[in-house]
């Protein structure tokens, strides 16, 4: 017996006030109302209608159980409403995880204007230096920052590209002299981003030639801020992904060095698990990166290209 059925055509019998009515009202024959009532009271071991030819009433036992179908099947029904529209209007908590630098610099600030978008919307922004699975932690979208789209099964949407810049601080320039060309560097202190894909070698590119520099092991740390913070405080020259070494280089806490050179970049990608019935507050979120974060990284570049702020 389908016990969900039975509560509902339970409910209309009684409003209907009739097997007959209810039937109408449910695409069932008078007979298979009747039998469907007769199987929830064999099952639930308890008479709810008191029958006679030309009424229905309820039993006790009855009305306490209408009440609870009536709230049962309201809850069913908003909650099957929620989750038919939930790829038409965007709302509910949205689980986001991102890179530190990356969801700091960019993703922390155009979070609060999604939210103005979309107040229905609860955000939670997770930020850590390794990339969790996203099924385990419980998450909608992930934010990565590699140098190849990520192995995975997951969906991936390319949302923009991240340059890196060589700089350092003026009183460190002038104090130990501004390095014309890459191999200038073996003679600096040279701090180490722990970074998988920058952290043995800097590739400086130009002309068709390549130039490589292994950094020290003097300093070392794994988080692209606390390298600008080392730098700023003249500890030595570092390698920063854009959206980090652009506010220094506007604050004039740094200076960029050999702007002719070009480092790999990174790509940024957001992975997701599919696209089928993709839930509204997931689309928005993507849709609005993919038209926001390029115009973000795009303000650094300039930042970056202004010659005010090279050595």
């Amino acid at each position: 017996m389908d016990m969900l059925q039975a509560m509902r055509v339970f409910v209309r019998v009684v409003d209907a006030g009739s097997f007959t009515a209810a039937a109408k009202l449910t695409d069932m024959s008078t007979a298979q109302v009747s039998r469907l009532l007769a199987e929830l009271e064999n099952h639930l071991h308890a008479r709810l209608l008191n029958r006679t030819t030309r009424r229905l009433a309820l039993t006790e036992v009855g009305a306490r159980f209408l009440e609870r179908s009536r709230e049962i099947l309201a809850q069913l029904d908003q909650a099957q409403a929620e989750a038919c529209g939930a790829h038409l209007t965007p709302r509910g908590r949205l689980r986001v995880h991102s890179t530190t630098g990356l969801g700091i610099q960019l993703l922390a600030g155009l979070a609060g204007r999604y939210a103005e978008r979309y107040p229905e919307v609860s955000l939670d922004l997770t930020l850590s230096q390794h990339q969790p699975d996203l099924l385990e932690a419980g998450l909608d979208v992930i934010i990565t920052l590699s140098r190849e789209l990520p192995d995975s099964e997951l969906i991936a949407q390319r949302l923009g590209e991240v340059g890196n810049v060589v700089c350092a601080a003026p009183g460190y320039l002038q104090q130990h002299g501004v390095p014309q060309r890459p191999r200038d560097l073996q003679q600096h202190r040279c701090l180490r981003l722990a970074d998988p894909v920058f952290a043995d070698e800097w590739r400086f590119i130009a002309d068709g030639a390549e130039d490589v520099i292994r950094p020290g092991e003097a300093f070392k740390v794994n988080v692209a801020e606390a390298m600008a913070s080392a730098a700023e405080a003249g500890m030595g020259i570092c390698l920063l992904p854009d959206y980090v070494a652009a506010p220094a280089l506007q604050r004039g806490a740094l200076l960029r060095l050999l702007p002719r050179y070009r480092l790999q970049e990174k790509q940024i990608h957001a992975l997701y698990p599919s696209r089928r019935f993709l839930d509204a507050k997931i689309k928005t979120w993507l849709d609005f990166l993919a038209q926001e974060l390029p115009l973000a990284l795009a303000h650094h570049q300039r930042i970056l290209a202004d010659p005010a702020h090279w050595a």
